[in-house]
């Protein structure tokens, strides 16, 4: 009886399996339960227990492959992103996701085509002759206009050194490196780009960091995604090289050159020593605007300056120190000046365009040769 109602049982689940068991042929059940089972006897009476065995074997498989799927998923992704965020001109319209595959297989695939690799020595020469060199002239460009600005400043101070600051002492000007982090960091990665460079080593290692160094410059330079702003504020200030030196002038005794006082502002000086002072830097920042020639009988460079409002406020001592320094600058001065103060810039002026204006009508302007306008005085005062 028992055997009989087993058989029964057993012939609904076959009946109710016909569809599964054409599905997966018996000779692939019966592999699966050999590779599983190992040796073993099957009876009637011991179907369930290996059926319970096998199915555990397989749900056990099963979850095992489903992890591994997960991970390689993620894997996948991962490696997407990564690629994403490497080139992301070339990926901007494509997702980091398993289902967009197909699409990342298309670029494998373009890139196979254009084999790349064929054009890796021609890469390296164009990266040590051009890219590398092009950095380096540029650097040495930097480098030259630092240079012209020592020497400027050497120049303006030829000038300087024959004019008394004080009574004994003279202004020397000096300029010195910046500790600007900033620019500092600038420079060194300048150096970093072309040093060994143009030595010609062909270390592929080499090759690559020299271009990763020029890249993350040209990076800054042309402004990177959500920093441009602050990548264009940079480039204009580690470009200028002005910028590279902080500015001081030295107050030095012309016996023996000691230094008196250095100024590096003005700060807790005399309204006196800051006009003495400030004509001092007018007049070296216009020199060195003007690129003056020292020394020279006939020059072509541009010197006219037109100073308004000039001396008005300041002392007559500080007024004179500046246009005795203007002079020995050899600009050439259109100075306005209320008539007040006329009797300090009459020694240094050669004419003078006296404007008159009656009543508010309307100004007229009598131009005099500086003895005119002294013959003319006398005679008013007489």
């Amino acid at each position: 009886t028992d055997a009989l109602a087993l058989r029964a049982e057993t012939q609904a689940t076959l009946d109710a399996s016909a569809d599964f068991a054409d599905m997966v042929p018996t000779p692939s059940i019966d592999a699966l339960r050999a590779e599983i089972l190992g040796e073993h006897s099957l009876t009637v009476e011991s179907c369930d227990g290996r059926e319970r065995d096998m199915r555990t074997a397989l749900q056990e498989r099963l979850d095992a492959e489903a992890k591994r799927l997960v991970r390689l998923s993620e894997s996948i992704v991962k490696a997407m992103s990564a690629y994403k965020e490497a080139f992301k001109l070339e990926t901007s319209e494509v997702d980091a996701s398993v289902s967009a595959g197909f699409e990342y297989r298309s670029m494998l695939d373009k890139l196979r085509t254009d084999d790349l690799p064929r054009f890796e020595a021609r890469f390296k020469e164009l990266l040590n002759v051009n890219t590398i060199n092009e950095i380096a002239n540029f650097n040495a460009q930097l480098g030259k206009e630092q240079q012209t600005i020592r020497e400027r400043v050497e120049r303006i101070n030829e000038s300087l050194t024959q004019i008394d600051y004080n009574t004994g002492r003279y202004i020397r000007l000096e300029a010195q490196v910046t500790p600007d982090a900033e620019i500092r960091d600038f420079q060194s990665e300048l150096r970093a780009c072309t040093e060994g460079a143009l030595t010609g080593s062909e270390d592929s290692q080499y090759s690559e960091a020299k271009f990763l160094q020029v890249k993350h410059i040209i990076e800054r330079f042309r402004g990177r995604t959500g920093l441009t702003d602050q990548d264009r504020r940079w480039t204009v200030k580690v470009t200028d090289v002005r910028n590279w030196f902080v500015f001081g002038a030295s107050e030095r005794w012309r016996e023996d050159n000691a230094e008196h006082e250095h100024y590096s502002d003005s700060g807790g000086k005399s309204g006196g020593q800051k006009e003495k002072l400030a004509y001092t830097i007018l007049a070296a920042s216009l020199a060195y605007q003007f690129g003056l020639e020292w020394g020279a009988v006939r020059s072509r460079s541009f010197r006219f300056v037109v100073i308004d409002e000039a001396f008005g406020r300041g002392s007559d001592e500080s007024a004179q120190y500046g246009l005795r320094l203007f002079a020995k600058l050899n600009l050439q001065l259109l100075i306005v000046t209320p008539l007040q103060k006329i009797h300090i810039i009459e020694p240094y002026v050669s004419s003078v365009a006296f404007v008159q204006n009656d009543e508010g009508r309307a100004s007229k302007v009598r131009n005099l040769t500086i003895d005119e306008y002294r013959a003319e005085k006398a005679r008013m005062t007489a």
